[in-house]
């Protein structure tokens, strides 16, 4: 059902690929509450991915962009305020990508060259984003923008590698960048920690299922789908939330708040078999 949340808005969505995607939904239903948007995403990602068929249906442009590239992002934004008659009224920052994580390689071991490349795909992109759409003008005043986190930048989680620093410092420039915002342009900048979700990049980080079933044990009101975050965060681009910002909101069934739950309690004490050394001890790490 559409509510009209974003009627006469204008919208920027960075990092749809394909139906999986929480940008995919994301862009989906923002036109449902009938804004008009572009969409972004690499060269290789329009290539490979469903990108331009999503751009048919929702009548919005594609414009190939690498996030970590000024320049770039300085044509995503021109051709967006040109595409869409102005400045844009909200922006989805959904990008994040692990090479250490894609060739396995553990916390202890990391490739710090590769590290560099997390770093800057997945959180150092949010601050260009900002920082290039400041310096243009093109997000209008009281405008809205989200980027995508979880729980691994507060917590440690067993294989989300250092993607949790990543998102640690994602959390850190919506803070400190939207303090800047906020105060000149009343543009409010937040983060949304979702539960973990079964999209493509989610796919690659080791032992998701586990991982999503666990989350789902301890959260009492279960998982949030993907749908159900893209709901969260066009409730975060419209006139609703005028003066929430800086902030990094959870959107995980409770998941942050939990200690232990009774159905992970259950799991918890069936088998330690397979964890166990020689001598019976159980094995920890």
């Amino acid at each position: 059902m559409a509510y009209n949340l974003l009627k006469g808005k204008r919208g920027i969505i960075f990092g749809a690929l394909n139906e999986q995607s929480i940008a995919w939904k994301v862009a989906v239903r923002a036109v449902e509450e009938g804004a008009a948007i572009t969409l972004s995403n690499t060269a290789v990602a329009v290539r490979m991915g469903e990108i331009s068929q999503l751009g048919r249906q929702l009548n919005a442009e594609v414009i190939e962009a690498d996030a970590t590239s000024v320049e770039d992002l300085e044509n995503v934004f021109r051709r967006s305020m040109e595409v869409l008659g102005g400045p844009v009224d909200f922006v989805l920052h959904s990008i994040g990508m692990s090479p250490n994580v894609r060739k396995k390689r553990p916390y202890d071991d990391l490739d710090y060259s590769l590290l560099s490349k997390t770093l800057d795909i997945s959180a150092v992109s949010f601050h260009k984003m900002l920082q290039t759409a400041k310096k243009l003008g093109a997000i209008a005043d009281y405008g809205s923008v989200v980027a995508l986190t979880y729980v691994a930048a507060q917590r440690t989680l067993f294989g989300y590698n250092d993607m949790a620093d990543a998102k640690a410092m994602l959390e850190s420039i919506a803070r400190s960048f939207g303090y800047i915002y906020g105060r000149e342009h009343n543009v409010r900048v937040n983060t949304i920690s979702q539960s973990p979700t079964m999209t493509t990049a989610g796919s690659g980080i080791k032992g998701m299922d586990s991982l999503m079933d666990f989350a789902n044990r301890m959260s009492p009101l279960g998982n949030a789908s993907a749908d159900e975050c893209a709901d969260y965060c066009i409730v975060m681009f419209s006139d609703l939330t005028r003066k929430v910002t800086m902030q990094t909101l959870f959107h995980d069934g409770g998941f942050s708040s939990m200690g232990m739950s009774l159905r992970a309690m259950d799991q918890y004490e069936k088998s330690f078999d397979k964890y166990r050394d020689e001598a019976g001890n159980i094995i920890y790490g």
